[in-house]
């Protein structure tokens, strides 16, 4: 790494130092600080968290079993990439997943949370023509965790938590792809406008089809990137 691109550890009383070390790393490897395929640096990571190394290699370890590292003999822990196979596996889930959650919204959410899907593509929206990526993937995650709650189907909210991670991860290299954010504002908004008008089957379908185009999106990012070494 060049420069510093993570904060000095800020203490919390109710958590272990290698906790939040640990959750600290993990959110600048899914937000993409933290690159597929970069080399991690035990002293430098240290010294940009204001800790000793300790903590981090402790973080480290766990993240390697949580996949987000790998170590390769001789040489180091890396970030791990995100293979052709990761992603098809996850678009192939989730889009059944996404599928049945706008399925189900158009038969239950209420007029109140169709409104607040339609405040949520404003905000996204504005993000997008600020071209902040950070603001994209808040506003990108915000939808769809609206989505999920007009099912009102907990089973299905609890499958999609089991996938966060991965889906973050997918989401932030999909949606960096230049004009993928604006398309996907279009398709957020089909799928409201059929939610709105209580057509199931059109909700299902623009759904999925909008999980299929951000699985392209991620494909062609991965076209010459680092992956996960197998």
């Amino acid at each position: 790494m060049t420069e510093p691109r993570l904060v000095p550890i800020q203490l919390d009383a109710y958590k272990p130092l290698r906790e939040i070390v640990f959750e600290t790393l993990r959110e600048a490897i899914l937000s993409g600080k933290l690159e597929p395929g970069e080399r991690l640096m035990e002293i430098q990571l240290a010294e940009e968290m204001g800790v000793s190394r300790t903590p981090v290699r402790e973080a480290i370890r766990k993240l390697e079993l949580e996949g987000f590292v790998v170590m390769i003999p001789r040489k180091g822990a890396y970030v791990a990439g995100i293979s052709h196979k990761d992603v098809t596996d996850v678009f192939e889930v989730r889009a059944a997943l996404e599928a049945l959650a706008a399925g189900l919204a158009a038969e239950r959410a209420t007029d109140e949370e169709i409104e607040k899907l339609d405040r949520s593509l404003l905000a996204y929206s504005e993000q997008t023509n600020k071209q902040d990526i950070d603001g994209i993937v808040e506003s990108d995650t915000g939808f769809h965790e609206l989505l999920y709650k007009c099912s009102r189907n907990e089973r299905l909210q609890s499958m999609i938590t089991l996938l966060r991670e991965i889906i973050q991860r997918v989401r932030t290299v999909s949606l960096s792809q230049p004009g993928r954010s604006k398309d996907a504002v279009e398709e957020h908004r089909q799928i409201v406008d059929a939610i709105a008008e209580r057509n199931v089957e059109l909700a299902q379908h623009l759904a999925r089809e909008h999980i299929y185009n951000a699985e392209n999106s991620m494909l062609n990012s991965l076209k010459g990137a680092p992956t996960k070494h197998d």
